[in-house]
């Protein structure tokens, strides 16, 4: 596999059972809902408050103050700080900031209910069972937003919910980044266990758009605008390596898209697990992208197919972020089946459409981050701290830099072109 693209599936997402078909919806007024965000200020967090304040819900936010320190504050929301984590308190280099889940327990114990929790930054099975058991006596369900990649097998196209899950011979470890889907899938279990039958498991795919700050999926769009009036222009060449062939699936999810089902689900009392993404059986890559080349505008360059052995043979990384092979181990990760999900209220935008609106949404986030880099390098010259490492603000933080790619492109024009021809069939051979 390709550099950088091992470390994204990961990141992405003993047997199961085959999870029963959820509940029809309830017949009691689904409106004016109580709804506990833990979390809210990060990518999803933001867009699941959108989507319940567009539905009148009122919010309750829990998480430790410090983004939106650099976002700016989130309105018209009800407000709990504290930490994931029972043992640490919401500032470190602040002894009276309140310790782990006290604000919680102090608002359940003052008579405080919530008729849905939304769990959107869970990894560690110890601290969502913490905060499940917690808020059971409080809460109507849980919400817990994992992963796809809780699955033990990516190599077996359209796999539902009932497929195989992960598992690990160290459960108790809290290395996230090395044991991603074991966690998760422990931590769906941890709600669960606290909360039979309340318990909702989103296991979404790639989450992408405005907001994304991984720049797995904005790669592609951004590079076929050519930087977006942001990055170097003069630096993309008019070709972009693309890797593998144009049938090959790819799937991912709006983050606007996955908030609407997040906050439907808990409308309808959906529970059960749903994979969320799409579309079903997987988008061609060559239609994803023909949608980031329309998004691009009239300058958007002209694709070069490279094939994923050339890929995987040629000397240093190539990056293709989300774009993965679409065979061997990896043949079944984007085709995961999401008929349950569809068929529970599960809607999801054109690609072009989300593509456009991640080239607008890039100049903001350069700023944002040139912005936020900056006021990193103060507060540590203000702490007497050394000052952070930062990247260059303009450049996309995964994917191939502009030198790479030409380099890349001209070492498979040199192999394509002294590759011996084949030699032609005798007629009727």
């Amino acid at each position: 596999m390709a550099a950088g693209a091992g470390a994204a599936l990961a990141m992405a997402g003993s047997a199961i059972a085959k999870p029963a078909a959820s509940p029809a919806p309830t017949p009691a007024n689904r409106k004016n809902l109580k709804i506990l965000i833990l979390g809210g200020t990060g990518f999803l967090g933001p867009a699941v408050v959108d989507a319940a304040k567009a539905n009148g819900h009122k919010l309750t936010l829990f998480n430790r103050g410090r983004t939106e320190k650099r976002i700016g504050v989130i309105e018209d929301v009800e407000k709990l700080n504290g930490n994931r984590d029972p043992k640490l308190l919401a500032d470190d280099e602040d002894k009276q900031s309140p310790l782990g889940l006290s604000e919680i327990e102090a608002a359940i114990k003052g008579g405080a209910t919530w008729d849905a929790v939304v769990d959107t930054s869970g990894y560690v099975p110890r601290i969502v069972k913490a905060s499940a058991e917690l808020l059971a006596p409080a809460a109507q369900q849980y919400v817990f937003v994992s992963t796809i990649s809780v699955y033990a097998n990516n190599d077996r196209p359209n796999e539902d919910e009932s497929a195989a899950i992960a598992t690990t011979d160290t459960p108790e470890s809290e290395e996230i980044q090395q044991l991603y889907g074991q966690l998760k899938a422990l931590c769906e279990q941890a709600a669960e266990a606290a909360m039979p039958g309340k318990t909702t498991n989103i296991r979404p795919g790639f989450i992408v758009g405005p907001g994304d700050p991984t720049d797995r999926f904005t790669y592609w769009p951004v590079r076929a605008a050519k930087g977006a009036g942001v990055s170097q222009v003069s630096e993309w060449g008019s070709e972009m390596l693309v890797p593998g062939t144009e049938e090959e699936p790819i799937q991912f999810v709006d983050v606007r898209d996955l908030a609407k089902f997040i906050i439907h689900c808990i409308e309808q009392r959906h529970v059960g697990a749903y994979n969320v993404t799409g579309p079903q059986s997987g988008l061609p890559v060559g239609d994803f992208v023909k949608a980031c080349r329309e998004a691009g505008g009239k300058d958007a360059p002209t694709p070069v197919w490279v094939p994923w052995d050339f890929i995987q043979e040629v000397e240093g990384p190539v990056d293709t972020t989300i774009v993965i092979p679409g065979s061997g181990e990896t043949g079944g990760f984007h085709r995961r089946n999401v008929g349950k999900a569809l068929a529970a209220g599960l809607t999801l935008r054109p690609a072009v459409e989300t593509c456009k609106d991640t080239i607008a949404w890039w100049p903001k986030e350069v700023a944002r981050r040139d912005r936020v880099g900056k006021q990193m390098v103060e507060d540590a010259k203000a702490a007497g701290k050394p000052a952070p490492t930062l990247g260059e603000p303009t450049r996309l933080r995964v994917g191939l830099t502009p030198a790479r790619e030409k380099e890349v492109l001209a070492a498979f024009r040199t192999k394509t072109s002294k590759a011996p021809e084949t030699p032609a069939k005798a007629p009727g051979g």
